[in-house]
């Protein structure tokens, strides 16, 4: 695979390539080696408004809104195609952005990003309306009809699967949609706005306006003719829609917020080996990146000392390295700031007298990427830092349990509730702990967060308003409408 890539770096407004209309930029970062890549053109507030005029546009006159099913399910699966033809060219653009092994964007973010758009096409038209069992004097049908205009807010853990996650099921209902990169990471996000015009997506339904949250961000959550804000990212964001929309048009707010998840290893657990990978895989993945990471290890005292000695040995194969690199597992942080909060919850875990088992430091410095080792504690008790706080960064806390009603208690005693995975031979035990556990996705002897046809999002503050993933994200794009015909 080649190791150059061109990149695009204006924002796609009405189906048209634009630099920022007051001539902004801002740069991305390569945080392998915290090196410019690009300058990527900044929205103002005009360009937000041309954004949302256009998607506007594009949903009131159609065609796109007004389109048979079967027709939007033929250009939507085009549009697969033509990112599929593109794909490793988008792997390229992540790894160098976002810090991802390239094993992974190839093999993980990019055939999901593919299977993800196709599959919510082919949902377009096998959804059916209703008619409700009213009285035979009437036709009471019940339509869902798409919102209108949605902006999608992503992060840059996952840019281009992200996207995938919000594109699907809100062009596949009939909306239009401003999208709105993460600024660390909006190079695929660009490319794939480039590659919807390629593939016949009609002008003005995909627009993507770059730019900092505080501003491009804030903007599109106050906007009058928004009427749905979708977001992925920490829940001190996420809180910040809900209020532009409280204090604007009330627009729908769908939130998917952060993750201090349990990792449950009961003690009757009879295969411990296979516990410890999913563990590591867990943890050390996307670098600690994702919000369904299971930083929590919750394992009984009696088998504690034996998962923990298998954890430590297949740690040593979780190497640190370029993202380039194939035999990479763990890149670099995202950014400068980020490597520093991690470095802060791990001074905190050793202040907090934590025993640190491996890692615990920064590496690879000469690089002058934002690298940390990967990192376990043990003796983490539930009133330390790192037990609550979502580090999002490869570090493990430990902390043990008597029984397994303690166990749950455990895991429910944070203000998280996104993900929860539980390892146990006894069935009674694997569905106790599954409805106990107050979590959007449990994992019975695995780490997972399900596939294309399960809902993805979380309880308490790991989410608000909706679910990504499924036909429950088809819902959720689309207003209920009620037909009530008199036929006497």
């Amino acid at each position: 695979m080649s190791k150059t890539v061109d990149f695009s770096t204006q924002l796609i407004i009405g189906g048209r390539p634009l630099p920022g209309s007051e001539g902004k930029t801002f740069e991305t970062i390569n945080p392998a080696n915290g090196k410019v890549l690009a300058s990527i053109a900044e929205a103002s507030g005009e360009d937000v408004n041309k954004a949302v005029s256009a998607a506007r546009k594009a949903f009131e006159e159609g065609p796109w809104s007004k389109m048979a099913p079967s027709e939007r399910k033929k250009v939507l699966l085009r549009f697969a195609t033509v990112i599929e033809a593109h794909a490793e060219e988008l792997a390229m653009m992540e790894a160098m952005e976002a810090g991802k092994p390239i094993t992974d964007c190839l093999e993980i973010d990019m055939p999901e990003t593919i299977n993800t758009i196709r599959w919510h096409a082919e949902a377009i038209d096998k959804l059916y309306d209703q008619i409700s069992p009213s009285d035979p004097s009437v036709l009471s049908m019940i339509v869902r009809e798409p919102m209108g205009v949605v902006a999608a807010i992503l992060p840059w853990n996952f840019p281009a699967m992200m996207a995938a996650w919000k594109l699907g099921p809100i062009l596949a209902t009939g909306n239009t949609v401003v999208l709105k990169p993460a600024e660390q990471t909006s190079l695929s996000t660009i490319r794939i706005g480039e590659l919807a015009v390629e593939a016949g997506i009609p002008d003005g339904v995909i627009n993507v306006v770059c730019g900092f949250g505080e501003t491009v961000g804030k903007m599109l959550g106050e906007h009058l003719d928004v009427d749905c804000v979708a977001f992925t990212g920490s829940t001190e964001t996420g809180r910040m829609f809900l209020r532009y929309s409280a204090d604007t048009n009330l627009k729908r707010v769908l939130l998917e917020c952060g993750g201090k998840n349990p990792f449950i290893v009961m003690e009757d657990t009879d295969d411990l080996d296979t516990a410890a990978d999913h563990a590591t895989n867990s943890i050390f993945w996307n670098m600690g990146e994702n919000c369904s990471s299971n930083s929590r290890l919750l394992v009984h005292q009696s088998i504690k000392d034996q998962l923990l000695e298998l954890i430590v040995e297949k740690s040593k194969e979780w190497v640190v390295g370029d993202p380039l690199d194939a035999a990479t597992k763990i890149g670099p942080m995202i950014e400068q700031a980020h490597l520093d909060k991690v470095m802060g919850f791990i001074d905190q875990a050793n202040q907090d007298k934590n025993k640190l088992v491996i890692g615990g430091k920064r590496t690879r410095e000469d690089s002058g990427g934002f690298f940390v080792q990967p990192t376990i504690f043990d003796d983490v008790k539930p009133d330390n830092t790192i037990f609550s706080e979502e580090v999002f960064g490869p570090v493990l806390g430990i902390t043990t349990f008597k029984n397994s009603e303690e166990a749950i208690a455990l895991a429910n005693q944070n203000k998280y509730g996104l993900a929860a995975s539980v390892f146990t031979s006894s069935n009674k035990t694997a569905h106790v702990a599954a409805r106990k556990i107050k979590a959007g996705t449990v994992a019975v002897n695995c780490y997972g967060e399900g596939d294309i046809t399960t809902p993805f999002g979380g309880y308490k503050l790991s989410g608000f308003g909706g679910r990504d993933k499924s036909l429950a994200a088809h819902d959720q794009y689309c207003e209920l409408k009620t037909i009530w015909i008199d036929l006497k």
